[in-house]
């Protein structure tokens, strides 16, 4: 499923640079308020009705879109500003609200403040997630729920050189989900429960800053607090369905509450000199969390027995963290700039836990044990910058990582002082150089290349032996830019198995504004990826056996179009049209798997080769003005996703028409 993630992200840049269908960017009533006593207003609020007309899989439009019907406050926003600044109790609200009601994406900022006195920052964001499950878990893994994020921060004396910091933060999800467990037999499906989803985290903080003699301090001390009590159940009972498999589950309970306590310090030091600047920081978590879990399931074994499942685990962890970062910038000349990091940290977990198993009345006493593991990672860099001329540059770098894994495990059940460990150190050199050129004041283009060399990479993926490419031009006049840029990474790692991955990226943009009532923006963006590297694996018809005979090769070609365009009609209406398409082209081929293919095995490994599938939408927006403080708005926006393979006998296509009508008004 790597290249729907990746197409998601190519979508996800694409649309950044497309306006949304809604709320309506225009502006309602004076740009420069209204006073209203000692204050100056400004405000507009955008309320309208959504509508959508989905056809195909509703479940992965509800994962990738979700906008459904119904009345919303689109978006708003309200600016109250002392004229004078001297308010009574604040100098200044500030009041932004997008999707309020019932969009699935719903969003408030809010900042009052009084100079010199106090500044409240507040953020509340709330999101409705639906994963309808990956095909392959044939509909038994998905999850319908909510996420509320807040965050409060008050500032006391925010324009003092002592200012004093007060902060909030919660995140909340709640709803119904499905998981599944694997009863009695080891190597059956996995049977569908129900959870009802509840975690949440707090964090509480309170620090300082202070400016004294050019150098800024700051001084932060949080405290979190992290709880999973989601609980497992079973609705009614359920069989495997598969074939010579017995197997039902009917009864079945899960809990496993984990509650977790993060107290951390965090501390900064700054300052910028005109030849020298300074800037370190060290953080400081100290984590701790403990965790128990006891699943009980009875039912009928695989063989039509009666049988019985009882598992328990608990234990508790600390997670200490220590990471620290000391940047050294120099200044000789004013075409000279050399800067030195160096950043070390320390990551550890270190406890106890067991795990017994009793199964149909045997006590297969199965206990585990783990003690510890611990990542230290030190980095250092030095990059120096020169400005030969004007309209040329050098920049070049020295990088270096050195990164020790250590693991304690306790091998004897008997003996609790025997300890096995393991040490392994990973050791990244690369370096980089690249050149900075302006022919002419308009035109800049920026060229540069980086090589790396890894001693023992910690998995087969890991980088090893790569290099990088990568450049990009800008032209930039008064209405209009262009800009082009192309990256491209070679990796090969032959440590554990062979492995290779290149990726290049293309990417063009360009925006043209003519006249004020006409504006054009178009961007191209292509990724390639193909990766190689050999698999070892147990399979078999009759029964399973070691296969090492495979490799796996998985190639991507993405494409991304976007296009928008804006039109003035006369001086009552602005019309707005846009595109965007995402295309994963694959490497070509007609069918899934290659046909002459017999060898099952062979079959499904060319089947998950390459992934062509398609995404597109297109969108128009007409905002029409009735007023000075009335406009009526209506848009329109179509989205089509498109598999060319399935996976499984199961496609996820779906087309969706979404639009919207809306008034937006000030008073």
């Amino acid at each position: 499923m790597l290249t729907r993630f990746c197409l998601i992200f190519a979508v996800l840049g694409a649309l950044e640079a497309q306006q949304v269908v809604a709320p309506t960017p225009a502006q309602v009533g004076s740009p420069r308020g209204e006073d209203v006593g000692n204050f100056n207003v400004t405000q507009s609020f955008e309320t309208g009705y959504r509508f959508r007309l989905v056809g195909g899989n509703l479940g992965e439009y509800r994962s990738d879109v979700n906008y459904g019907n119904g009345l919303r406050l689109l978006g708003s926003s309200l600016s109250v500003d002392s004229k004078d600044g001297h308010g009574h109790f604040f100098d200044q609200i500030l009041l932004n609200t997008e999707g309020l009601g019932n969009d699935p994406y719903q969003s408030a900022v809010l900042r009052i403040q009084k100079n010199g006195l106090y500044r409240y920052d507040m953020t509340w964001r709330l999101n409705d997630y639906f994963n309808p499950g990956l095909t392959v878990a044939g509909g038994t893994h998905l999850a319908d729920t909510s996420r509320r994020l807040q965050d409060h921060e008050l500032t006391l004396l925010p324009l003092s050189p002592i200012r004093f910091r007060l902060g909030y933060s919660r995140d909340t999800e709640n709803g119904p989900a499905l998981s599944t467990a694997q009863e009695f037999d080891p190597n059956g499906a996995g049977l569908p429960v129900f959870t009802n989803v509840r975690r949440q985290w707090n964090e509480y903080r309170l620090g300082a800053d202070v400016d004294f003699a050019g150098f800024k301090f700051t001084v932060l001390h949080r405290w979190d607090f992290f709880k999973d009590d989601s609980p497992f159940t079973l609705s009614a009972p359920v069989a495997s369905g598969a074939t010579n498999d017995l197997t039902v589950l009917q009864q079945f309970q899960r809990s496993q509450p984990l509650h977790g306590r993060s107290p951390g310090w965090l501390g900064n030091l700054f300052t910028k000199r005109p030849r020298w600047g300074v800037n370190a920081r060290m953080t400081y978590v100290g984590a701790r969390n403990d965790f128990a879990l006891n699943e009980s399931a009875s039912g009928i074994g695989q063989f039509g027995n009666a049988a019985t499942r009882q598992i328990t685990v608990g234990g508790s962890a600390a997670r200490p963290a220590v990471a620290g970062d000391l940047s050294l910038s120099l200044y000789p000349t004013e075409r000279l700039t050399v800067v030195n990091n160096t950043s070390v940290s320390s990551n550890r977990i270190d406890g106890q836990s067991t795990l017994s198993e009793l199964n149909t009345g045997l006590d297969l006493g199965t206990t585990i044990r783990f003690r510890y593991l611990g990542i230290r990672t030190l980095t250092n860099s030095t990059d120096v910058n020169y400005r030969v001329r004007d309209w040329i540059g050098f920049y070049a770098g020295y990088h270096y990582a050195d990164r020790l894994v250590r693991t304690e495990e306790v091998p004897s059940f008997t003996d609790l002082s025997v300890n096995a460990v393991y040490n392994v150190t990973n050791i990244l050199n690369s370096a980089i150089v690249g050149v900075r050129l302006r022919p002419f004041r308009p035109f800049t283009i920026n060229l540069e290349g980086e090589i790396g060399r890894t001693n023992q990479p910690l998995t087969p993926i890991a980088e090893r032996n790569y290099h990088s490419l990568g450049g990009r031009a800008d032209y930039r006049v008064k209405k209009l830019q262009l800009s082009a840029s192309y990256h491209e990474i070679y990796d090969v790692n032959p440590s554990f198995s062979v492995f290779s991955s290149h990726s290049r990226n293309y990417s063009a943009n360009a925006s043209w504004a003519p006249a004020a009532w006409f504006s054009l923006d178009a961007s191209y963006t292509k990724m390639h990826l193909d990766s190689q590297s050999l698999l070892a694996f147990f399979a078999g018809v009759t029964r399973p056996t070691l296969q090492a005979g495979f490799g796996s090769l998985y190639l991507s070609n993405i494409h991304g179009v976007n296009l928008g365009t804006r039109f003035a009609i006369g001086r009552r209406a602005d019309l707005y049209l846009g595109y965007s398409i995402t295309k994963d082209t694959g490497d070509g081929r007609a069918t899934a798997s290659p046909a002459g293919v017999t060898d099952p095995i062979a079959t499904l490994i060319d089947s998950v080769q390459t992934f062509p599938l398609g995404y597109q939408s297109p969108l128009a927006r007409l905002s029409v003005k009735i007023a000075p403080k009335i406009r009526w708005n209506a848009g329109w926006q179509f989205y089509n996703y498109d598999e060319r393979f399935q996976l499984f006998a199961a496609y996820q296509n779906f087309h969706a028409h979404t639009g919207f009508t809306s008034v937006l008004w000030s008073f």
